[in-house]
């Protein structure tokens, strides 16, 4: 059977072809237009909370019929999940309508599902013909649904006791709504298209007609797209009359320019009557247009009504009312700052007194902070000045009243808000902790390189002349012990911070009465040691100072500091922060030894930090990538939360170098010293490995990094060549990388320099004694281009410490060896024997322990054989046996 859209012969149906390929190049068609009219016309239809779960609900159970249908089982896995997700969703809303009971048109959803997994479970040889993915997917099935059908088993017994009754009457309502949204939706039946042979040709036209009259105006799409029905029923007659021309045929109508236009026209008109409408509306009537988001606007409440009394209880119990909201779900936390602040300007336009004033003030602040609900996340920068600005103004109004008494331990019936004395609650140390912890947040929260990091930073001066307010307020009117909580604040913005006046003072350039930030530190630092009571405050403080004195070249205090408190021995018990701070302090005493010369003692501050190569993480200034999971996502966040701001950053290829530098003027004169020595220890691992990965390239090329150049400069040592040692350390390269980064970066070129010509000289000598029978002191004086006072200084010493085998000459200025010093095959020689002797004495310690390695294990061992003596005494025992028995048998 044709269907009546289609032409009976081939020219209709090259026709109807013609017709779609012309018209596809217009763009939009004109249903689309008359679509979206019809649906600036249609009414916003408001659905309840369960008719749109409950569409989720079934529009879900249709796709999985689908799939059940063709058998599309990984589909059906992640609609049935998706399915559970909706009905979780929907949990509520069953909860209130349907008083807990499941809906049965899930629970018939569920056996239907049942049985299909059942089925296809069964049916093996239908599973072998499956997909890889349809199989995986229909166990996957299997398994979920089997857990998941638990909870429902009373509910799908009770079902398949009586399948076939109907749902509830209020699901028949909805089914038979969706039927008909359903039957709406279908645009085309499968039976429009076909002709209806039972009714005659005239009556067809007939019906036709009326139907177009009627919905001449909704219907304009199928007019344009299709064309005119009736011409198309009349040329697909079967007597052929009405045939039109060829030429009409394929001609484009000259009606379709002129319906899109009237279309868009008509849109417009509409558009535009519809704003005349609002506006007229807006001024009759005076509604008021609500905003995308919420659905009923919320009205601000009254502070107070018109002819309410005024006072500081009525104000008190307003702001109680206001901050019980603090905190709960659905707190406008905007709103609450707004509120916050109207309190505050009626308090004061009725003039209630200071202490409403700090106490309305106080709440404001805390609201601020509570803005943000997340902890680890900074602060919007516009809350961040408003916050700053606030605390500012309560500390103005607490130094303004110095009746007013503010603190944690007055309780809420002991508040007096009204009366003198004034009494508060509420703790500003805590207020000026949080901000510093925000700042600190806010810092770590942008791009170190960025300029708007530098904007950030400006804000550290607003926040240290808070703390020195807070600081004045403490000192005339706070305790000892919040004091010192005040104090360590200050100390912890003021430790990090190089001050040239200072760093003079230290080299006794300035007197000592300037008042500098060693001087500050100092201060504060002891007034912490008296008074403080917690053994954290304390720490903290040392550690501080500490750093600050190391920081001006204060070496020797800052040392006999760090001895005297005895850090090293308790520090693994202190927080984590405290132990950041500590790694710190050690790198900053380390650095302070080089600077000084003291290359030993640098060495060993430094040495726990780098010999594991996890410096960064140890400064807590960077995240090491992770090595196979070794923390969890939480500990990461953990960890990035205790980072230090990129401005108190210590630069670590600096530290590297000189811990380097170190390792090689200590490593090389004594691995020259004790060359043939088996029983050599290794000072520096890393030193060693940075020299071994060097020997083991087969080409080496001018050094280019820090690290080249060490080694290169360490070779050179090596080989008693001191100048190339140091030209390869001291360069414009390694200036400009390391050296130009410290204070008085001349000073410490020139320390090193004369480092490298006495740890080489001392090479020297440890290299080539053997070759020499005396070496004269003048001689050494000019190689090295040293002292001769430097030179005997140091060969005395060598001599003194027993080193070198030697002795001074003194009228002949020469060090005459001693050539006790052995030989390189006799060296050998002494390893080998070393060696042996270990292998013997392991072997008898192992035979001691095992006695039952014995010729037919019975008694002795290894220790009664070596008793009874060795083998040429127990064969000598047996000959004089065997001789005593011969004699015998003569006799």
């Amino acid at each position: 059977m044709t269907s009546r859209f289609f032409m009976s012969d081939s020219e209709s149906e090259s026709e109807s072809s013609e017709e779609e390929i012309i018209r596809e190049p217009a763009g939009l068609s004109a249903a689309a237009y008359a679509f979206s009219e019809d649906e600036e016309d249609t009414k916003r239809i408001v659905r309840s909370a369960k008719q749109k779960r409950y569409e989720e609900l079934k529009a879900i159970i249709k796709k999985i019929k689908n799939h059940k249908r063709v058998k599309d089982m990984s589909a059906c896995f992640t609609s049935f999940e998706e399915l559970t997700r909706a009905y979780a969703k929907a949990l509520p809303v069953v909860q209130k309508e349907e008083g807990g009971k499941t809906p049965r048109f899930y629970i018939r959803c569920l056996s239907e599902l049942d049985e299909f997994i059942r089925a296809s479970w069964e049916d093996k040889a239908g599973r072998r013909n499956m997909s890889k993915n349809n199989a995986k997917g229909l166990t996957s099935l299997r398994q979920k649904f089997r857990k998941y059908a638990r909870d429902y088993d009373a509910d799908l017994a009770l079902f398949r006791e009586n399948p076939d009754a109907p749902d509830s009457d209020a699901e028949v309502e909805m089914a038979d709504q969706d039927e008909d949204s359903d039957s709406d939706n279908d645009l085309m039946d499968p039976s429009d298209f076909k002709k209806d042979s039972s009714l005659p040709r005239a009556t067809k036209k007939f019906v036709k007609t009326s139907v177009e009259d009627e919905e001449d105006d909704d219907d304009d799409d199928d007019s344009i797209d299709w064309g005119n029905d009736t011409e198309d029923e009349t040329s697909s007659s079967d007597d052929g009359g009405g045939i039109l021309s060829l030429r009409e045929k394929f001609l484009k109508k000259s009606t379709d320019k002129d319906d899109d236009a009237a279309t868009k026209k008509k849109k417009k008109l509409h558009r535009s009557t519809k704003k005349i409408e609002e506006e007229s509306d807006d001024d009759d009537a005076g509604w008021q247009k609500v905003k995308k988001g919420s659905s009923m606007p919320m009205e601000k409440p009254k502070m107070f009504g018109k002819d309410d009394e005024i006072n500081v209880n009525a104000v008190h119990k307003k702001l109680n009312e206001i901050m019980a909201a603090r905190g709960k779900k659905g707190t406008d936390r905007k709103e609450q700052i707004e509120l916050l602040h109207e309190l505050l300007n009626v308090a004061r336009e009725n003039n209630l007194g200071p202490a409403i004033y700090i106490k309305v003030q106080f709440s404001i602040i805390m609201s601020i902070y509570d803005y943000n609900p997340s902890v680890s996340d900074p602060m919007k920068v516009e809350f961040w000045e408003k916050v700053l600005l606030k605390i500012d103004e309560l500390l103005d109004m607490l130094i303004a009243e110095p009746d007013l008494s503010i603190g944690e331990h007055i309780t809420e019936e002991a508040e007096s808000l009204e009366k003198m004395p004034y009494k508060v609650r509420g703790c500003v140390l805590t207020i000026v902790d949080r901000m510093d912890e925000e700042f600190i947040k806010l810092l770590k929260a942008c791009d170190a390189h960025s300029n708007e990091y530098i904007v950030r930073l400006r804000d550290e001066i607003r926040v240290c002349a808070i703390i020195d307010k807070l600081l004045k307020y403490e000192e005339e009117n706070g305790v000892p012990s919040d004091i010192c909580r005040v104090y360590l604040r200050k100390i912890e913005h003021l430790y990090y911070k190089y001050e040239p006046r200072a760093a003079k003072q230290a080299m006794d350039e300035l007197p000592i009465t300037e008042d500098t930030s060693l001087c500050e530190m100092d201060k504060l630092c002891k007034y912490i040691y008296v008074r403080d009571n917690t053994d954290r405050l304390r720490t903290r403080a040392v550690l501080c100072h500490i750093y600050h004195m190391s920081l001006h070249d204060k070496w020797y205090e800052a040392r006999d500091l760090m001895l005297m408190a005895h850090l090293q021995e308790t520090i693994q018990h202190s927080d984590l922060p405290t132990q950041i701070l500590y790694n710190r302090t050690m790198v900053q005493l380390g650095l302070c030894a080089f600077r000084h010369g003291n290359i030993k003692e640098s060495h060993n501050a430094l040495l726990d930090i780098q010999s594991g190569g996890r410096a960064k993480e140890l400064l807590a200034q960077g995240l090491l990538p992770q090595r196979q999971h070794e923390r969890t996502t939480e500990q990461e966040k953990q960890e990035k939360q205790r980072q230090i701001p990129f401005h108190q950053h210590i630069n670590l290829e600096m530290l590297e170098c000189v811990y380097l530098v170190s390792a090689m003027l200590i490593e090389i004169p004594y691995m020259a010293a004790h060359e043939f020595d088996a029983r050599r220890r290794m000072i520096s691992k890393s030193f060693h490995h940075q020299l071994k990965n060097s020997e083991r390239q087969s080409l080496v090329g001018p050094p280019e990094s820090m690290r080249e150049h060490v080694v290169a400069a360490s070779k050179a040592m090596r080989n008693g060549n001191w100048k190339q040692c140091r030209n390869l350390l001291l360069n414009d390269k390694m200036n400009a990388k390391v050296w130009d980064l410290f204070h008085e970066a001349d000073r410490v070129r020139k320390m090193l320099g004369l480092k490298i010509q006495e740890e080489s000289l001392r090479t020297y000598l440890f290299t080539y004694s053997h070759v020499y029978d005396s070496i004269s002191l003048i001689k050494l004086s000019e190689m090295f281009e040293l002292p001769h006072s430097t030179v005997h200084a140091i060969i005395s010493k060598m001599i003194t410490n027993e080193e070198i085998m030697a002795s001074l000459d003194e009228p002949t200025s020469c060090l005459v060896m001693h050539r006790t010093e052995p030989s390189s095959l006799q060296s050998l020689s002494l390893q080998l024997a070393d060696k042996l002797y270990n292998l013997v004495e392991n072997n008898e310690r192992i035979l001691d322990q095992k006695p039952f390695f014995t010729r037919g294990m019975q008694g002795g061992g290894y220790r009664d054989r070596r008793e009874k003596g060795n083998w040429s005494d127990r064969r000598d025992r047996r000959d004089n046996q065997d001789h005593r028995g011969r004699r015998g048998d003569r006799d």
